[in-house]
């Protein structure tokens, strides 16, 4: 599975428009996408952020849908981005659990590491990461998105709830301090977002 992300950030007041037009027209055009396999949406109402995750079977699937969406993004996203930025990324680790998501939260690291490392830090993740995150309250799910090429990765765990977020940051950090003992990396960014929406079929 691959995916493809859009961070953008701009005015919190003119947040809900862009929130509107990726729920409606946003959605319509990426369900029309061959290879197309989900979505997700996430915010930060106060700081003026909002992130968007899309799922794809295949790399020729992410980049032909994107031909079509390159001309729409601006559009779909105006008043509200000031900037943004998009990347790709492989589906390295998916763990999912049996649980809502809507309205939940999204705890999102931004890592970067040798490129050597990358199948290294996956197994780290999935070995050593996961087991710790899985037995947190209400985790469902947690992800390793890799660029192989760039050396840059985000580990994301989403949450039922924000309740259920703010307790895990403690066990988050010692999850991070133990992968970060199994491999070589560096976090770069540490994020937090309301789930607007979060679908995937990554089976």
């Amino acid at each position: 599975m691959f995916v493809r992300t859009v961070y953008a950030t701009g005015d919190p007041a003119e947040l809900g428009t862009a929130i509107r037009a990726l729920n409606s027209e946003g959605r319509d055009l990426l369900e029309e996408r061959p290879g197309y396999r989900g979505a997700g949406v996430f915010v930060d109402r106060n700081l003026g952020k909002l992130l968007t995750v899309s799922w794809w079977e295949s790399e020729q699937a992410r980049h032909n849908s994107d031909e079509v969406m390159r001309e729409r993004r601006t559009a779909l996203l105006a008043p509200f981005a000031g900037t943004l930025a998009v990347e790709n990324y492989e589906v390295a680790v998916f763990h999912v659990l049996p649980r809502p998501t809507a309205h939940g939260g999204l705890h999102l690291i931004r890592l970067e590491f040798e490129p050597a490392d990358a199948d290294q830090l996956a197994d780290a993740f999935h070995a050593t990461v996961v087991p710790r995150l899985e037995a947190l309250p209400g985790l469902a799910r947690a992800a390793l998105f890799l660029d192989r090429e760039r050396g840059h990765g985000l580990a994301g765990t989403l949450f039922t709830d924000h309740h259920s977020l703010a307790a895990s940051r403690a066990a988050q950090a010692a999850a991070r301090q133990a992968g970060a003992a199994k491999v070589q990396m560096a976090v770069v960014g540490l994020e937090e977002f309301e789930v607007v929406h979060a679908d995937a079929h990554a089976g």
